[in-house]
């Protein structure tokens, strides 16, 4: 089930044919999602609800060349590493993946072994983008079960089709707005007149206070307040005291275009989730990381190797008229992708019978119906 499924469209854009990352052409996702044990919390062995999620460039002549990229920090309690490279050099050099806190440094050098056999024969050299948010309030964070065999997984299963959506891969055992949340995907097509430009995103979402939950702009969350439905991390507050804070955790954003970007113009698209994040009711609050990476096909670099075979090799330019619709798309897509991730996650119960509710659909309909923002044409 998606946003849409309910007739409810966010924005005034237009979303691409699978309304997902992925319709950037070449884009391809994938999810690998561990869900075992129920009961008391017993580190090392469960229960057991995280996993991993990559998003694959395009590499459509098999070479690995990197795409040019930029990111944005809105808050920095958080971990996308690999960033300063691509602060450096504009180029997303690999996969990004997405998991959990404590498994970064797992997926990370799992992304170095397959970047070696890659290589073959020649030197590898790797600086993995990996991103992270806080799955402890459900899963065994601190039991390591994330291993290489499931960054392989998401890797061999990616498909550039349909991303499915809440609770998979990196995005199993996450809670957004004090609903169940997790993995959310959304694209945006650009009018003929601004190039046609394609932009996606697809979001990993664990942040946010309920009260401050927007749909299109009305206060769901208000409107479905914890006495209604309860909030997971309250559960959690009264067993590890005051640290755990309603509303704690983290958001990593990934955007794509086929729009022919340099590396600032990347960053400022990446820049925009920010706003994306705001109108859903996002605040980059203290303890919230909120980390994203923008990265564009348009303008595709040749191998190293290749570089003095091609004098000619030139990047093509977007003007600024161009470049302030990618701005609307990825705010816009940005903001749906979260509420994708709302919609689609289901209930879930963790460690120590901590339970994360989704976001009941009957009921936002019924408030989204009362500020006369209910169903309508798609």
């Amino acid at each position: 089930m998606r946003t849409r499924d309910l007739g409810i469209a966010i924005g005034r854009g237009r979303p691409g044919p699978l309304n997902t990352i992925t319709d950037v052409s070449g884009v391809r996702v994938g999810h690998a999602t561990i869900v075992e044990g129920e009961g008391p919390l017993v580190v090392g062995k469960g229960p057991i609800r995280t996993g991993v999620t990559v998003v694959v460039p395009p590499d459509p002549d098999g070479t690995h060349a990197p795409v040019f990229a930029g990111c944005h920090r809105l808050n920095g309690n958080g971990e996308l590493t690999g960033l300063e490279w691509v602060r450096e050099s504009g180029m997303l050099t690999g996969p990004v993946a997405i998991t959990n806190t404590h498994s970064v440094g797992v997926v990370r050098d799992a992304l170095v072994a397959v970047s070696v056999e890659h290589a073959g024969a020649r030197d590898a050299w790797s600086l993995p983008v990996v991103g992270e948010t806080y799955d402890g309030v459900l899963n065994d964070i601190n039991g390591f079960h994330v291993r290489a065999e499931h960054l392989r997984t998401a890797l061999d299963t990616a498909s550039d089709g349909a991303v499915a959506e809440g609770n998979v891969g990196g995005g199993t055992g996450m809670i957004c707005h004090e609903f169940k949340g997790g993995i959310g995907t959304a694209s945006r097509l650009l009018p003929p007149e601004s190039g046609g430009y394609t932009v996606g995103v697809l979001v990993q979402a664990n942040y946010g206070k309920r009260e401050w939950l927007r749909v299109d702009g009305v206060p769901v969350g208000a409107e479905i307040g914890i006495g209604e439905v309860p909030s997971p991390w309250r559960a959690i507050r009264d067993r590890s005291g005051p640290t755990a804070s309603p509303g704690s955790g983290s958001i990593i954003v990934v955007l794509a275009t086929d729009a022919p970007l340099l590396p600032h113009q990347c960053e400022r698209v990446a820049q925009r989730a920010g706003m994306g994040i705001a109108r859903a009711g996002g605040t980059g609050g203290h303890t919230s990381g909120d980390l994203f990476i923008a990265f564009a096909t348009g303008n595709r670099l040749p191998p190293d190797d290749d570089i003095l075979g091609m004098p000619d090799f030139e990047a093509r330019v977007t003007g600024d008229r161009v470049i302030d619709a990618l701005f609307d798309a990825a705010i816009e897509a940005t903001e749906e992708a979260i509420v994708n991730a709302l919609v689609a996650a289901e209930t879930m119960t963790g460690r120590d019978g901590i339970t994360a509710h989704a976001l009941p659909h009957d009921r936002l309909l019924e408030v989204m119906a009362r500020y006369g923002r209910g169903p309508r044409a798609t």
